[in-house]
């Protein structure tokens, strides 16, 4: 391959991450300023902002399978433009709404819906996209750096909208959030050399045969059924910060908006950590997805037993760090071994189960949250995320090629062993080896 193709890779991959990074300081803003509008704004309890936080990510079951269709079948440069401008058009409907004092919650529920329908159809696409803009060989730095993106977004969004929020209202932020996409969809414009049709073109079967085929591969797949289930338990449980910090905040320290917005960009220290530490990682193994699941539960329940603000915000970071850790070697494994030609499906798939849960997790954690204490938001969370992944390790390790040994010397555990995984009969490549 040519330097002069590397080069143009790596242009093109640097302006892509460039123009996401901006609308994702954005999206780390309207998650804040959305929950601040329910919870004290609007007047809406711990429920409440677990509602929306589901109604957010139910469209993950709806509508992300078709999206990894779409993902498959399509240009996904032209896809990723329509799903960044419809994102925009929410976020700007949500501020005006906002800004006119008209907004109520079932608003915010609408929308939050309509924001998860977005993302839902956006994330396979923006997955898969990367492998075309980078070689094989660093599809899993390119995965990690997406993450760094994302978490370094995070480190600057909530606190500048904790910020924002108490200088110009929550109306505002909704509007700069609008607004950010311009950054993703210019970027994409000035693209070189990537984008078209797929060259595997799956129309002629029909629509519910190509949903069926991503379905079939992943169910071939053992090792990557032990992923995802993983995954779902860890989104469906643990993965509720959203909620989870704003209860903590506003509950337990009794926080303005300020103090809420800096434990977001305080997490995304321990996040950002995590995906630079990613980066350096060249093969993703299964192993680590199973210890730090359960090390993130651990982790969790410490973080809900701080007595103190400062003490729950230093707690943040090494969660961050454990969950990003996991997120990354789960996306990872799950790009570098399925291939091309269904990779947008499987994502849809990997995604639908990971984020799916969130509709029925997080209304669950709101109410447990009212009824017994914000605090239970992180201790019922890290609780359910290691008992599930556990359970998964010991129901699923016989056909997904994991072994787990017990050890006395030098100190008494769990030695978890992984093989490779076998390929499927309609893999178009040799999956990489990750034990």
């Amino acid at each position: 391959m040519s330097p002069t193709f590397h080069s143009l890779r790596h242009r093109n991959y640097r302006l892509y991450w460039s123009g996401m990074f901006l609308s994702n300081v954005g999206t780390w803003m309207q998650r804040i300023a959305q929950d601040w509008l329910v919870l004290v704004v609007l007047g809406g309890g711990a429920q409440a902002v677990g509602i929306t936080t589901g109604l957010q990510f139910l469209p993950f079951l709806l509508v992300a399978p078709f999206g990894g269709l779409l993902a498959d079948r399509f240009d996904k440069r032209r896809l990723l433009m329509f799903t960044n401008a419809f994102l925009g058009l929410v976020g700007l409907t949500l501020g005006i709404l906002t800004l006119t004092g008209v907004a109520q919650i079932w608003h915010v529920y609408v929308l939050a819906f309509l924001l998860g329908v977005g993302t839902a159809l956006d994330n396979p696409a923006r997955q898969a996209f990367v492998s075309e803009l980078v070689g094989k060989d660093d599809l899993t730095n390119a995965v990690a750096l997406n993450s760094a993106s994302f978490n370094a977004a995070r480190l600057i969004g909530p606190g500048v909208a904790g910020i924002l929020i108490g200088l110009i209202g929550t109306g505002w932020v909704f509007i700069l959030n609008g607004a950010s996409f311009v950054s993703p969809i210019l970027a994409l414009l000035l693209l070189r050399g990537v984008g078209g049709r797929p060259k595997h073109d799956p129309e002629r079967a029909g629509t519910v045969s190509q949903l069926r085929e991503g379905v079939s591969y992943l169910w071939s797949r053992p090792d990557l059924l032990m992923v995802v289930t993983i995954m779902f338990g860890l989104g469906t449980f643990g993965m509720n910060f959203q909620m989870t910090m704003a209860l903590m905040a506003t509950d337990v320290y009794g926080k303005g908006p300020s103090e809420y917005g800096l434990l977001g960009s305080i997490m995304a220290i321990g996040t950002l950590s995590g995906a630079l530490i990613a980066a350096r990682r060249r093969v993703p193994r299964r192993r680590l997805i199973v210890g730090g699941a359960v090390v993130f539960g651990v982790f969790e329940v410490a973080a809900g037993l701080m007595p103190s603000y400062v003490l729950f915000a230093i707690s943040l970071v090494p969660l961050g760090i454990i969950a990003m850790t996991v997120m990354t070697a789960a996306n990872a494994y799950v790009q570098t071994t399925v291939p091309q030609y269904v990779r947008g499906r499987v994502m849809s798939l990997y995604m639908m189960i990971f984020m799916g849960g969130t509709p029925f997790g997080a209304p669950v954690i709101g109410f447990v949250a009212d009824a017994f204490g914000a605090r239970w938001s992180l201790l019922g969370g890290g609780i359910l995320t290691a008992v599930f992944t556990i359970a998964a390790l010991v129901v699923l390790a016989p056909r997904s090629g994991v072994v787990v040994r017990t050890r006395l010397r030098p100190r008494p555990g769990l030695v978890v062993v992984t093989t490779a995984p076998a390929p499927s009969p309609a893999d178009e490549q040799t999956p990489v080896r990750v034990a």
